[in-house]
């Protein structure tokens, strides 16, 4: 996929999350009015409007469709490989956008220690993979917006992406070093008894 067309795409999409934005804000409005959403649940923290998600989520989702094309961009300037859009890409956007509504419905029936048990098999899960990319923080997010609106979710997510990038970024490198190590010092040991 050449940069034109990824940026059609961009569009199409961003258009298709500001029509679904404003459609569910219309339907609010006309349906006992658009809800608002204390941080944490608590009434003495700040609420936001659902409103804010009516501007945040399209310019949410044309930014990070851009990062994404960024880095397809700058990987195949790297490898020179043909203009092919890495199917990847759309595997985790998927499994996040399940996550997030999988986390809202549960929320929502009022099962609220599955979503919490959810975050933290996310935060192991981030060790293995790269949860904090920008395909997976808009799967999240617009999981999440039915149910959270724009503003809590996009909190949210980016704080589970910075502890996902330090799991995945420092975590896990520092873990393999030292099993490595380990391993590799028990095959010397053995080796050395088999002499």
């Amino acid at each position: 996929m050449n940069d034109k067309t990824f940026f059609k795409t961009r569009l199409y999409v961003t258009g298709a999350v500001i029509i679904l934005t404003w459609l569910l804000l219309t339907w609010d409005y006309y349906h006992g009015g658009v809800p608002s959403h204390h941080i944490l649940q608590r009434k003495d923290l700040p609420e936001f409007s659902n409103w804010w998600g009516g501007l945040l989520l399209p310019l949410l989702t044309w930014f990070l469709l851009y990062r994404i094309q960024r880095r397809i961009s700058n990987a195949r300037d790297v490898t020179s490989q043909v203009d092919k859009f890495p199917v990847t890409i759309f595997y985790a956007f998927i499994g996040a956008l399940s996550f997030g509504i999988l986390l809202s419905v549960f929320f929502t029936i009022g099962y609220t220690e599955l979503p919490f048990y959810m975050i933290v098999g996310l935060l192991l899960l981030a060790l293995f993979l790269p949860i904090y990319r920008a395909e997976c923080f808009l799967g999240f997010v617009i999981g999440m917006a039915f149910t959270f609106g724009g503003v809590l979710p996009i909190g949210i997510v980016s704080i589970l992406s910075l502890i996902g990038l330090l799991l995945y970024q420092v975590v896990r490198p520092g873990i393999l070093f030292v099993t490595s190590k380990f391993a590799n010092m028990f095959a010397k040991n053995r080796h050395s008894k088999q002499d």
